[in-house]
């Protein structure tokens, strides 16, 4: 493994697969011992599951490898088509509970010891909501878009279980068969659109879709850090390969610093970045040399070229630093006029 994130991520995601063969085997051991079809789509659901466990391990194990020559940029994307296929798969297992409640619902079947039953998936939905949400808390803290999307699965298999368990209640004490499979299906659909938020991600991700979240975020560190020497900032990209963000920008600095002041200005940046985001962050950045036009917007104090009085600082947001322009007092008075 290439980081200590990495082994955090592959080890947890070891738990979510073994744990996910666990809940299956007991969801069905409640099936043999009920015969109820609502419990069956449980397991056919945690089936997914285990295959889902399986694919986000081997996609973190996979981003976790070292660059090599075929993959410069390392190989994190592989958990955008973890997470896509784990999303596809979460959608899969909804229709998969539509079409068995739909069929329960014209055809009840009788059950039994149905009190053991609901204890058993009862307990598969505390711990897969636990785990789900913690996997999901710990996919956010270390970047990683398969952990989160496996902490999601878990969670929309708990919302699932919840709607079988009322179903399976409400029948123990009504002995109304087809309540379980209203139920399921209400939640069958609550499962989908989760599945697909998930893919939606995944795709955004594969397609370097701009994180807008993740920018502004940026945005607002760097406007409470800025220095004087960096006059602009501009051009500005995010792109993001499992646990590593790629920062891309350009830096106008005062045109007289030789390369040594200039690279000391980068550093101070990527050091603060890091404080922020973390140590898996890559930032690549241009310098550029101060114009005349940039004194209006500069504020650097003790500047012995300076050809025209400061006039106003430019505050950054995620619009003007991502534009590939740099910034000037004249552009920015235009654009307020209009």
């Amino acid at each position: 493994m290439t980081n200590t994130t990495a082994r955090e991520n592959y080890q947890f995601q070891k738990i979510i697969a073994v744990v996910g063969v666990a809940l299956f085997i007991i969801k069905v051991g409640a099936w043999y011992l009920t015969n109820s079809v609502a419990i069956l789509t449980d397991a056919l659901e945690s089936v997914i599951n285990v295959i889902s466990g399986f694919v986000g391990l081997y996609s973190l194990y996979l981003s976790a490898l070292p660059r090599d020559e075929n993959h410069p940029y390392g190989h994190g994307k592989v958990e955008f088509l973890s997470a896509s296929i784990e999303g596809a798969l979460i959608m899969l297992a909804g229709f998969i509970i539509i079409y068995e409640a739909i069929r329960n619902l014209k055809s009840p079947e009788p059950i039994s010891q149905l009190d053991y039953g609901i204890l058993l998936v009862a307990i598969t939905a505390v711990v897969n909501y636990v785990l789900g949400w913690y996997a999901v808390k710990k996919g956010k803290l270390n970047k990683s878009l398969a952990l989160v999307a496996s902490g999601r699965h878990l969670q929309s298999d708990t919302y699932s279980t919840i709607g079988i368990i009322i179903g399976l209640v409400l029948m123990y004490f009504t002995n109304y068969l087809w309540l379980d499979s209203v139920v399921a299906f209400v939640f069958a659909l609550i499962i989908i659109v989760t599945g697909y938020k998930i893919v939606r991600g995944a795709i955004s991700g594969i397609m370097d879709e701009t994180d807008e979240e993740l920018l502004t975020s940026v945005v607002e560190n760097l406007e409470e850090i800025r220095r004087e020497n960096w006059i602009d900032l501009h051009n500005m990209r995010i792109i993001k390969y499992g646990s590593v963000l790629h920062f891309d920008c350009h830096m106008t600095i005062p045109w007289y610093f030789n390369i040594v002041e200039g690279h000391h200005e980068v550093e101070i940046l990527q050091k603060e970045v890091c404080k922020s985001f973390g140590n898996e962050v890559e930032l690549f950045v241009h310098m550029d040399d101060c114009k005349p036009f940039s004194c209006k917007i500069c504020t650097k104090k003790d500047c012995a070229v300076r050809q025209h009085p400061f006039e106003k600082q430019i505050v950054w947001t995620r619009e003007n630093i991502s534009s590939n322009k740099r910034h000037t007092s004249d552009t920015d008075l235009k654009a307020d006029l209009k």
